[in-house]
């Protein structure tokens, strides 16, 4: 008995030494960011050491603390948008580009707001989050022209403000309509909101590829190849699970906070729709974005990036 109590103990003893052992990857994270059912994933089912890595989450405040402390060499890792890695990697700065998700919104309204497509939105008030250069905003104001419905900017009123204070006013009815991220999206739609028009039927008709992956990690340059192929398997292995076994989804619902079952079960839904089907990127679909981008937002969004940096993305089959 005593032998095999110290056979365990060496045992453990050695897994514990050969962790602490492993290679360290800072990655920062918004503290209630999506991102963190990923992660937490990864953790709790050890996909980091599996694949030669220890990961090290750092809450960050906000999308301008993470950029800093990423620029400044606190954190090896940060989310963001292709967008954003390709206007520094125009600068000049080595970073690469993981996929993680495709998710986008749409614009949403009450139920019961006479509200039934963009025309109805004229002289409406509309809650964008993200600012004037929000993505998802810039592809429905080019998508409302191309149709011929209504100048979306000229012909409404917009209020820009933080994620959950955009949610706060469709849901009280201070906005007639609402552009926000994916999950607070998914939120509306459990409450009973409707969307009028998706983000990605827009795009769509402009011509873009819906299945471009906008958010990713982004990882210093310098990072071994080895760590970064091995944080974007460990991703690839914690959607796999969150994809398919509610199971996953169940253990990290306390990190989710959904108010009640439906909102639990659309969290899912969004977060399972944004999945990227593939390990690798279409670079002349993502460069096709890019440009629109460049178009409609202009220097102040993509900064000297109008066409894709090369060898921009990490693929798995590298």
């Amino acid at each position: 008995m005593i032998r095999s109590l110290l056979i365990a103990a060496a045992l453990l003893f050695s897994s514990a030494s050969w962790s602490d052992e492993l290679p360290t990857i800072r990655l920062g994270a918004l503290a209630y960011g999506t991102v963190n059912w990923e992660l937490d994933t990864i953790k709790n089912n050890k996909l980091d050491e599996k694949y030669g890595f220890k990961l090290d989450v750092v809450p960050m405040g906000g999308g301008s603390a993470s950029d800093i402390a990423f620029l400044g060499g606190e954190i090896d890792v940060m989310v963001s948008d292709f967008i954003w890695a390709a206007a520094q990697r125009a600068e000049g700065r080595d970073l690469k580009f993981i996929p993680y998700s495709t998710a986008v919104g749409g614009i949403m309204v009450k139920a019961d707001s006479g509200i039934n497509s963009l025309k109805d939105l004229a002289g409406k008030r509309i809650g964008v989050a993200g600012g004037p250069l929000d993505k998802s905003w810039l592809i429905l104001q080019a998508y409302a022209k191309q149709e011929g419905l209504l100048d979306l900017k000229a012909d409404t009123k917009q209020e820009y403000g933080a994620p959950p204070i955009i949610f706060k006013a469709a849901m009280s009815g201070d906005i007639d309509g609402v552009i926000n991220f994916w999950h607070f999206q998914a939120k509306a739609k459990a409450a009973g909101l409707k969307e009028i028009i998706s983000v990605q039927e827009a795009a769509k008709s402009l011509g873009l590829d819906p299945s471009v992956p906008l958010l990713g990690y982004i990882v210093n340059g310098k990072m071994d190849t080895k760590l970064s192929q091995g944080l974007f398997a460990a991703s690839r292995d914690a959607k796999a699970m969150l994809g398919n076994d509610d199971a996953a989804f169940n253990a990290i619902k306390t990190r989710m906070k959904p108010k009640n079952a439906a909102e639990f079960e659309a969290l899912k839904a969004g977060f399972r729709a944004g999945i990227p089907t593939s390990t690798t990127v279409d670079e002349a679909a993502v460069d096709n974005t890019l440009q629109m981008m460049a178009k409609l937002g202009g220097p102040d969004l993509v900064g000297k990036a109008t066409t894709l940096p090369k060898d921009l993305f990490i693929s798995l089959d590298n």
